[in-house]
């Protein structure tokens, strides 16, 4: 792929990405707040929590509250913004080295053609 159409893919999956990401953040409502309040800020909620799996259950019990935030309302914008970029970025790596995946390449490890190395071994001669 030539360098002008890595370009001009990049700019479209860019332009694509912001702009949902824009439209996303635009039609997002005001957060919805929970009437009985977050569990994670209960003390008796967080201490059945440690009861039952230990501190790692709470750790991972605070990061799936975390994830969940990022795919609502005006974070979802800001996770489609960032996961663009991401996307980008592994775009471009993969379109700018197109050897690194071509299965007719020879890997780095392998000896070279015509080596004298087959893989097999003869005994001494006496």
């Amino acid at each position: 792929m030539s360098p002008r159409r890595i370009n001009q893919a990049t700019a479209g999956l860019l332009l694509l990405g912001f702009d949902s990401a824009l439209a996303i953040y635009l039609r997002a409502g005001p957060a919805v707040t929970d009437p009985f309040g977050n569990r994670l800020m209960s003390k008796k909620y967080l201490h059945d929590l440690r009861l039952m799996g230990g501190k790692t259950n709470v750790v991972l019990a605070e990061f799936q509250a975390w994830l969940a935030e990022r795919w609502e309302g005006e974070n979802l914008a800001v996770t489609v913004a960032v996961l663009t970029v991401v996307f980008v970025l592994a775009f471009r790596f993969v379109a700018a080295r197109p050897d690194l995946f071509n299965p007719d390449s020879p890997s780095p490890s392998a000896p070279p053609e015509g080596s004298a190395d087959t893989g097999t071994t003869t005994p001494p001669k006496p």
